[in-house]
C-alpha cells in the first residue's frame, strides 16, 4: 500500500483532475489505516462529479467505519438512485473482512427495508 500511494500521489501531482489517480490514492491510504486523509481526498474527488458510484461508495464505508450509520445510509441510497451499483463488488476487494462484512450488513438491513 505505500507503494501505491506513493505512484497514486505522484500521478495525482501530474494531473490533478485525474479522478482514477486520487480513487487509487485514497485506496491506498485506507489500506494503510490513514482514514481521514482517504476520507478528505474521496471528498475533493467527489467536488469534481457528485455523481460519481466508485466515491459514493468508498465514503458510504468511510461513514459506516467512523460509526455514522445515516450518512452511510444516505451514501448508499444516492448509489442505489444513480443505479451504477457494478462498483460495489469490485471495490468489496479493496475492503478489509471487517469494513467489508460492515457494508454487507449494512447493505443487506438496507434491501430488507427496502422490500418492506
Amino acid at each position: 500500500a505505500p507503494g501505491v500511494h506513493q505512484l497514486a500521489s505522484l500521478l495525482v501531482e501530474l494531473d490533478a483532475s485525474d479522478e482514477a489517480s486520487r480513487i487509487l490514492c485514497a485506496d491506498a491510504l485506507y489500506q494503510m489505516g490513514c482514514v481521514e486523509e482517504a476520507h478528505k481526498l474521496l471528498l475533493l474527488a467527489l467536488s469534481g462529479n457528485p455523481q460519481r458510484s466508485p466515491i459514493l461508495a468508498r465514503l458510504a464505508l468511510l461513514q459506516l467505519k467512523k460509526g455514522f450509520l445515516y450518512d452511510g445510509n444516505q451514501l448508499l441510497k444516492k448509489v442505489i438512485r444513480i443505479g451504477d451499483t457494478s462498483c460495489l463488488l469490485p471495490i468489496m476487494d479493496i475492503f478489509k473482512d471487517e469494513d467489508r462484512k460492515l457494508m454487507q450488513t449494512q447493505c443487506h438491513f438496507r434491501a430488507l427495508t427496502i422490500l418492506k
